[in-house]
């Protein structure tokens, strides 16, 4: 199994910047596609960004141009660059994993969780 831990989250005002972090053990991420999601208060999971083994990036469109996604496979962490933030950001980001080879993305682990908030 691979266990996920996010950190790096915490309250910022808008505009500012923060740096997420994903710990991941159990097993070696480098073939891994690694995702970043959120969950703002009642709504639903979103998709935020994500990076294929091959080191190609895909972004939501709310995260383009302000987010940036990278990982350091010999550290095992995948990292979240938020900049502009925005009040809009304020949810609880999650990290996941999809630890198939193949085109087929499919997340199967997930961290706990790190709060971002943003005020105005």
């Amino acid at each position: 199994q691979v266990q996920l831990v996010e950190s790096g989250g915490g309250l910022v005002q808008a505009g500012g910047s923060l740096r997420l972090s994903c710990a991941a053990s159990g097993r070696p991420i480098s073939r891994y596609r690694m995702g970043w999601f959120r969950q703002a208060p009642g709504k639903e999971r979103e998709f935020v960004a994500s990076i294929r083994w091959t080191g190609t990036t895909t972004y939501a469109d709310s995260a383009k141009g302000r987010f940036a996604i990278s990982r350091d496979n010999a550290k095992m962490t995948v990292y979240l660059q938020m900049n502009s933030l925005k009040p809009e950001d304020t949810a609880v980001y999650y990290c996941a994993a999809d630890p198939r080879g193949d085109s087929f993305i499919r997340y199967d682990y997930w961290g706990q969780g790190t709060q971002v908030t943003v005020s105005s």
